[in-house]
């Protein structure tokens, strides 16, 4: 983790179309109007960070399985495949790559078949409920991790 760490934000099916669908319940600001905020945030904190999105499952595996070796961390918003995807779950273990998963409403507020993630077990945290702030929060959470490793690091190398 040398130079400047990186973040790869990865968000499911039907994010590209926040600000458009149920208004009512992910607000009016746009996918694109959120990954300008966190772009803001990243370069405060001196991070790299990159953004995809697709409505396709293997699509995403193939995202974080291209994150290993290339990225420090990652922030995924699943979507629908929260519920679903063994695939996207199995993805994350295998790349041990922190992970915060971010959900705009509380999923845990919604149908019943919203309720469980079988993301959030694999995943550093969860941050739900919060709106397009989530993916701040998400951003502070990752950066704190960071800080984490970093001085884990420090302290392995001052007693070797």
């Amino acid at each position: 983790m040398e130079g400047k760490m990186k973040i790869m934000v990865i968000q499911g099916p039907n994010i590209n179309m926040l600000g458009r669908r149920e208004t009512n319940i992910y607000g009016v600001m746009s996918m694109e109007g959120i990954h300008e905020q966190m772009k803001t945030v990243a370069d405060q904190a001196n991070l790299d960070i990159e953004f995809f999105q697709t409505n396709f499952e293997g699509e995403i595996v193939d995202k974080i399985q291209e994150c290993l070796g290339e990225f420090d961390g990652i922030i995924i918003n699943p979507a629908g495949y929260t519920h679903t995807s063994v695939a996207i779950r199995d993805a994350i273990s295998a790349v041990k790559l922190p992970t915060i998963e971010v959900h705009i409403s509380n999923i845990h507020q919604r149908e019943e078949f919203r309720q469980k993630s079988l993301i959030a077990p694999v995943c550093a945290g969860q941050i739900v409920g919060f709106g397009p702030v989530g993916y701040h929060l998400a951003m502070i959470g990752m950066i704190q991790i960071f800080e984490q490793i970093k001085a884990i690091k420090a302290r392995s190398q001052n007693n070797a």
